[in-house]
């Protein structure tokens, strides 16, 4: 029999997850508060579960690809106590905890998890839609070594790296927040980078040609500015998830004081962003807190 895996929410990560496990012969099992979304994926093939308590029931391993920790808490422990995944989930079972949040959340996490009689693997992820809908994604992970055996067929389907981080709950989303806080400044330095050369008439498409080939470049200019120059803020990754994440890394240094003063600035950046109301919209949308820019009419 094939392997019952769940997927608890199907964002533009989770989605690309579920069809990667349904290609790879599991039985996938989701839940979704969309259902729109979540009888698509069943029309595909995949078993829609109206609850996490109903999808644990099944799995014997489950995976949460929701948006932060709080999320987590509901998904996993339900809001009365006994209506999440975790009640139901048969001794042994595995839960990934992919979601990103805080390295002391997801060490708790652990030993709760633990304490029901089940195993986990803190396991946020990175690559974006296009990776998890091939398979590619990258795992940062820490565990111990019995979850890791009880789920390597599942890691192989979904992921093109996973790195093993250490066996304590929390390694992983350590190494997950430092990613997100270069993610987010290259970002928003981008964003600043594209406004100023519009400030100055530059020619967008030749200024975003020139940085491609040059010592400038980073993954985040190459891959965002695209939806700038579109004008499409369709969001795959939102401004307020960088709010959140930029959020998270500050709040980790701050408990030992330690100065990050370009991360500061760049959730600043953010925040901006949202609170002029682009909080939902393509993370690249920070680019619209510089006043008086914009593309010329060919784009």
């Amino acid at each position: 029999m094939s392997k019952n895996v769940g997927v608890i929410g199907l964002g533009a990560m989770g989605l690309g997850v579920a069809r990667s496990l349904l290609r790879a012969g599991f039985k996938v099992h989701a839940c979704d508060l969309r259902r729109d979304v979540l009888q698509a994926f069943v029309d595909e093939g995949g078993v829609g579960c109206a609850t996490p308590a109903e999808l644990g029931a099944q799995c014997e391993v489950v995976i949460t690809l929701v948006v932060n920790a709080a999320q987590t808490e509901a998904v996993l422990f339900g809001e009365r106590g006994n209506d999440g995944a975790l009640a139901s989930m048969k001794a042994g079972g595995v839960v990934i905890a992919s979601a990103t949040v805080a390295p002391d959340f997801a060490s708790e996490l652990g030993k709760r998890v633990e304490a029901a009689g089940l195993q986990m693997l803190d396991a946020p992820v990175s690559g974006g839609a296009a990776r998890a809908a091939s398979g590619e994604m990258t795992m940062m992970t820490s565990g111990p070594a019995a979850a890791y055996a009880a789920c390597e067929d599942v890691l192989a389907a979904i992921a093109g790296k996973v790195y093993r981080l250490g066996a304590a709950h929390g390694a992983g989303s350590k190494v997950k927040i430092i990613n997100q806080l270069l993610a987010g400044v290259h970002i928003a330095a981008a964003a600043e980078a594209l406004a100023l050369g519009l400030r100055e008439g530059v020619d967008p498409d030749a200024l975003y040609d020139v940085i491609t080939h040059s010592a400038g470049n980073s993954w985040m200019f190459e891959n965002r500015v695209p939806h700038i120059l579109a004008g499409d803020y369709t969001p795959l990754s939102a401004v307020d998830i960088f709010v959140k994440d930029l959020g998270l890394v500050l709040d980790t240094a701050r408990r030992t004081k330690f100065p990050l003063p370009l991360s500061a600035a760049a959730h600043q950046m953010f925040m901006m962003a949202s609170t002029a109301g682009h909080g939902g919209e393509d993370d690249s949308a920070v680019v619209k807190i510089f006043p008086g820019i914009e593309l010329p009419a060919k784009h």
